[in-house]
């Protein structure tokens, strides 16, 4: 498979990954239908960014936006890992903070 194609296929991975998430928040008056496609966007984006990132395994960092706050949750390999996905996070265009709750997971 191409990196052009795969690159296309995790845009959409992301993209399914964050409407499914954040569905039931328009259902329970959390955010209007404008805010909702907004923090789909900022999910999807962030997701991109960290598949895209050689030091974040972006499968096990889960990402959810409401209202432009992100939380990051899930486990990390390392403390830098963590605060890697946290950077990408406030990088992102929207986002107006960034909760991390990504636990390190000790090397056994």
């Amino acid at each position: 498979m191409s990196p052009k194609n795969t690159t296309l296929r995790r845009v959409a991975v992301a993209l399914a990954v964050a409407a499914s998430l954040s569905a039931c928040a328009v259902a329970r008056d959390q955010e209007t239908v404008g805010a909702y496609v907004d923090d789909a966007k900022i999910t999807a984006d962030i997701k991109t960014k960290m598949a895209s990132d050689k030091d974040v395994a972006a499968t096990s960092i889960s990402v959810e936006t409401l209202n432009g706050v992100t939380q990051l949750s899930g486990f990390a390999k390392s403390q830098g890992e963590k605060e890697r996905a946290s950077e990408i996070a406030r990088q992102a265009k929207g986002v107006r903070a960034v909760r991390n709750d990504v636990i390190v997971r000790q090397a056994q």
